[in-house]
């Protein structure tokens, strides 16, 4: 991480383009989680740092005003790209062309700065964008194509261009912004060198997401564990529940989804719950839904460890907000978590898809509270340390700078 000094970049007016993840959404659903919370959070923080901050995404209902002021130097602009409606975002690549055309003609009447993507689609209706208006552009992808390719293989719903796409993307683009070592490694695999790669972490609010503060009610078993995020397969929900049946002292509860009322009519809660009665262990899982932020925190001072065993991870919040929270995390070693949760001291890393691996490194930390205790005070310094949105922004504002300086260097311009 760059230091947090001041930097010569005076006050910038900075686009960030997030097709389909609202700073505004509702957090949760397929499609939100944490892309959603990381643009929402690095605007403010770069506002904070006395930038002016635009956020572009598309407009999904026809109620939405053109324009929402987020907060004092923060804005978002909702950008007509097809039915105003919500539509799953692998199927948005035909509405790009005219993201670009709105982005155009925004930026041709008040340029920003830079304009800074946030994933593959957003970085190529941007590209198409700047180039005629010379504009800086730097990309962060959030997840990749062959990743998710890899994995999820013929369940894998991306458009068939997503990966050439993001080459594209990444070698056009003055700079690269990496979540984590993994997806620098991930980038070279794809002919995107090292040296066109900043890496700066996603963040978590460590004065929301604390030690102390209100703590949720627990049920009548000795232990609890939590599962937070998406309801989707690739987050590991069901090797959560199958790990249930080797820790027979402790609850699980499942954090996301549609709303609780909603819950018995989502397919992939049938399916957890069938996983539940199959292993059972279905008197000891309890579903919440989708909660509001509010009641995160809460939830994740009420466990005693915080599982996240996910297939692959391009960086995982939820493993911050828990250490965050003081929490020991046993998450699988994939991705951004195997930068993000440090084994042993603020929790383990075991392999993915193992319920067996996930029930014995659980049972460890069970077995001893004063462990917990000393993994939870761990993760919560490690978090103060490198993960804070002050420390991430002004990160940002490095790599900012640094593509700023090549471009004046390179122009001639002062």
């Amino acid at each position: 991480m760059t230091s947090l000094g001041p930097l010569p970049v005076g006050t910038l007016s900075i686009a960030l383009v997030s097709e389909h993840a609202s700073p505004l959404a509702t957090l949760g659903g397929v499609d939100a989680g944490g892309q959603n919370v990381h643009v929402a959070r690095l605007a403010c923080a770069l506002a904070d740092r006395g930038h002016s901050v635009t956020v572009y995404t598309r407009r999904d209902a026809p109620d939405l005003p053109q324009r929402v002021r987020l907060r004092d130097g923060v804005e978002v602009h909702h950008v007509h790209a097809g039915p105003q409606e919500k539509i799953p975002k692998d199927e948005l690549l035909p509405h790009m062309l005219a993201f670009s055309r709105h982005l155009v003609r925004e930026w041709q009447a008040r340029p920003p700065d830079l304009v800074h993507s946030h994933f593959w689609m957003s970085g190529l209706a941007s590209l198409e964008a700047v180039a005629d208006l010379r504009l800086p552009l730097l990309q962060t992808y959030h997840a990749l194509g062959t990743v998710k390719l890899r994995h999820q293989r013929q369940l894998d719903t991306s458009p068939p261009a997503r990966i050439a796409c993001e080459k594209e993307v990444g070698l056009a683009c003055d700079r690269v912004i990496a979540t984590c070592r993994d997806e620098v490694v991930e980038l070279g695999r794809m002919g995107i060198p090292a040296h066109r790669i900043s890496v700066v972490p996603c963040g978590v609010d460590t004065d929301h997401f604390t030690p102390h503060g209100p703590v949720a009610d627990r049920g009548p078993y000795r232990h609890r564990l939590l599962h937070l995020g998406r309801l989707v397969p690739r987050k590991g929900a069901a090797v959560s529940i199958a790990a249930l049946s080797r820790l027979p002292e402790a609850e699980l509860v499942v954090v996301g989804g549609p709303p609780a009322d909603r819950l018995d009519d989502d397919p992939e809660v049938r399916r957890l719950r069938h996983i539940a009665q199959s292993e059972g262990v279905a008197d000891r899982v309890t579903f919440t839904g989708g909660v509001p932020s509010e009641k995160v925190a809460p939830l994740l001072r009420s466990a005693d460890v915080v599982l996240c065993p996910a297939d692959y991870e391009p960086f995982g919040i939820v493993p911050l907000e828990a250490m965050a929270c003081g929490k020991p995390v046993v998450a699988s070693a994939v991705g951004g978590q195997l930068d993000t949760v440090a084994d042993p001291a603020t929790g383990r890393l075991v392999p993915p898809g193992s319920p067996d691996a996930l029930a014995r490194a659980t049972a460890e930390l069970l077995a001893d509270p004063a462990l917990r205790e000393t993994c939870g005070a761990a993760g919560r310094r490690r978090v103060l340390s490198r993960y804070g949105w002050p420390r991430v922004a002004a990160a940002t504002e490095t790599v900012y700078a640094t593509v700023l300086a090549a471009r004046y260097a390179m122009t001639g311009a002062t």
